[in-house]
């Protein structure tokens, strides 16, 4: 059976290389053609364009994954004919009208207050505290390279709400970090139980669980592949 496409979606304060970890796992279980999306987190609208332009490129079935604000991504832009299987990651996963910034409000997370504002409208997670805020499972020498390669976006895009989300027409699985610092493991449960996701898995993680769990999260992934080819 071949293998599809898997297309990773990274979150805000970090970039395609957050899935170094995960790359490796799934090529290790057979994928050759493994894509991660820079996105510009620059709206809501710019990273769905990126991504959408990305599934695009491929010719056949694909699985969008999502972490963090990836998953408000996927769910602008998984509704692309090819994407057969959409897999949330400790991510947001909004409903129509809904953004991110919307659904912290329910539930704030712990590192709320580590979030800082640029003059010139950039949200940056404080350097000194991202460690502790985001990948806490990480080594500390983890936790300063992505602090000092955090790739902040402009806050507003926490406010851009989703149009029609994928989840609500395609199959979906979602990955719940029980020790995640950026996204409270309350809002994560209702989105997950709310979309009626074919499987949710719960890790001992912090928000970084793609970086501290990779094997997991990578077998999440494979287990979305491999029902929705079948």
């Amino acid at each position: 059976m071949s293998k599809p496409t898997v297309i990773l979606v990274h979150g805000f304060w970090g970039g395609a290389a957050h899935w170094a970890k995960v790359i490796l796992e799934l090529s290790r279980r057979g994928y050759t053609d493994i894509r991660a999306v820079e996105n510009p987190l620059t709206s809501l609208a710019d990273d769905a364009e990126r991504t959408r332009k990305m599934i695009a490129q491929v010719n056949g079935p694909v699985v969008l994954v999502g972490h963090s604000y990836g998953g408000a991504v996927i769910s602008e832009a998984g509704n692309h004919p090819d994407v057969k299987a959409l897999v949330y990651i400790a991510a947001f996963a909004p409903d129509a009208g809904e953004s991110p910034g919307g659904i912290t409000q329910q539930h704030l997370p712990v590192a709320a207050p580590n979030l800082a504002p640029d003059s010139d409208g950039y949200l940056w997670l404080k350097a000194d505290k991202f460690h502790e805020s985001f990948c806490q499972d990480l080594s500390a020498e983890e936790g300063l390279v992505m602090a000092v390669t955090q790739k902040a976006p402009l806050a507003k895009t926490f406010g851009d709400p989703v149009t029609d989300p994928a989840w609500k027409h395609k199959p979906s699985w979602y990955q719940v970090s029980s020790q995640d610092h950026m996204i409270a493991p309350e809002n994560q449960k209702w989105m997950s139980a709310r979309m009626n996701a074919r499987k949710v898995v719960t890790l001992n993680a912090s928000h970084a669980s793609l970086a501290s769990l990779p094997v997991d999260v990578a077998a999440l992934i494979d287990e979305a592949a491999v029902a929705t080819a079948a």
